[in-house]
């Protein structure tokens, strides 16, 4: 990857948008597939620092019109794989002879990330492993993707938003990616959450193997799943077994250890035969600070509570909003919405009406921007259980929320 061409295509891709928006504005009526398809295509060669924005732009399901959501999901599933030369190259430099180590490496890669791609290998004792293979010459012009793509999010302001925001984004971004070259880290990360959930028989995480691994592969033990998009279709009771599984894997990482694993992204998850949920990908696992995780609660338990002021308190608290805050009536709206999946009793996760009410709220949202301005460290995590949020809401799960939230509320007995 030349840093040059790079710089080149990443301009391009921004004039390419740009002038859409631009059309769009004139025009009147916006064609969202049109934009999308422009960004698919010149995000899917790109790799790297663009196309993890819009891997991160496809998870805000309730913000973007469905048409842009869906163009920046595929990105998820039908990404451009780097050719196997170049990836063989780096294979080269981690094991040398590979006839020596490895009966057979797939030249197709069977996923696709932002940093990487994934081919499945087979040992010359008949193991099927996974080797994650960092894009050969990221980490040299990272940094110079990066700068140009935070000239890219300056469209963002087509959308009106604010530029705290895409600030605060650009620097989730920033930090999301330099972390996500250390496979090391991923690798120690892995092994962490192996030992730590070994007692949830319903959720898998593969094994990491150094004696396969490097700075810039990362060997796995191969763990066979249907992607959990896929899971759509699936019988009632297979989704309901994975969603209950995610919701308390979340719970255990937030409320007894302070983590969160903070890549949500569909092709991240599956279902084993078996129904187990998969979690193949630990690159992005972030702290969540005890105070902040209290006065997230502290938030939920006011939102619940439809009070408008105890709301506006809490955002303060947590450094989300600015001067006199938002209209009252904004929060008691917003309260309103998302009440319903927290009333007593399973409640669906796929209930539209849940959804419309969001989509119709996120204007009003987007137009006190001013004074909800959400510091990069609360963005990351809303962000983060937004996206898992959504995930419960492909699988429909229908789960009892008020008995999982109620015992976790800052007023619950101790």
């Amino acid at each position: 990857m030349r840093e040059h061409g790079r710089t080149r295509r990443l301009l391009g891709l921004g004039a390419r948008t740009g002038g859409a928006l631009i059309r769009t504005r004139l025009g009147g009526q916006a064609d969202w597939r049109a934009l999308g398809e422009a960004l698919f295509e010149g995000l899917s060669e790109l790799k790297g620092p663009a196309m993890k924005l819009a891997q991160i732009m496809s998870q805000w399901d309730d913000l973007l019109p469905p048409d842009l959501a869906e163009e920046l999901a595929r990105l998820q599933r039908q990404a451009e794989p780097m050719p196997w030369a170049d990836i063989r190259r780096t294979l080269v430099e981690q094991y040398g002879d590979l006839d020596a180590r490895f009966r057979e490496i797939e030249q197709r890669p069977f996923a696709s990330a932002s940093m990487g791609q994934v081919h499945r290998a087979v040992t010359h004792d008949g193991e099927t492993l996974v080797l994650k293979v960092q894009y050969p010459g990221l980490a040299e012009v990272l940094e110079s993707d990066l700068a140009q793509v935070r000239r890219l999010m300056r469209l963002g302001r087509w959308f009106k938003v604010p530029q705290a925001r895409l600030d605060a984004l650009f620097e989730e971004l920033a930090v999301s990616l330099r972390g996500e070259l250390d496979y090391h880290a991923e690798a120690e990360a892995l092994a962490r959450y192996r030992a730590r959930y070994a007692h949830l028989e319903r959720l898998v995480i593969p094994e990491p193997l150094p004696e396969f691994s490097g700075p810039r592969v990362l060997a796995m033990r191969y763990v066979a799943g249907t992607p959990l998009r896929e899971l759509e279709q699936a019988d009632h009771e297979r989704r309901q077994q994975v969603a209950t599984t995610l919701a308390d894997w979340l719970t255990e990482e937030l409320f007894t250890f302070g983590e969160l694993h903070a890549d949500p992204h569909a092709g991240n998850f599956a279902a084993d035969e078996a129904g187990r949920l998969v979690i193949y990908d630990l690159g992005a696992v972030i702290p969540v600070p005890e105070a902040r995780l209290t006065a997230m609660m502290r938030l939920l338990e006011a939102t619940l509570e439809g009070d408008a002021m105890a709301m506006d308190a809490a955002l303060l608290e947590l450094g989300g909003r600015q001067g006199q805050g938002a209209p009252l009536s904004l929060y008691r709206e917003s309260a309103e919405a998302v009440s319903p999946l927290f009333q007593p009793g399973e409640q669906d996760f796929g209930d539209v009406r849940v959804h419309r009410r969001l989509r119709e709220l996120s204007p009003k949202v987007w137009a006190a921007m001013d004074r909800l301005q959400p510091p990069a460290d609360t963005l990351l995590l809303s962000r983060t259980l937004n996206g898992h949020y959504w995930n419960l809401v492909r699988l429909g799960a229908r789960l009892d929320m008020h008995a999982r939230t109620r015992p976790l509320m800052p007023s619950a007995p101790a």
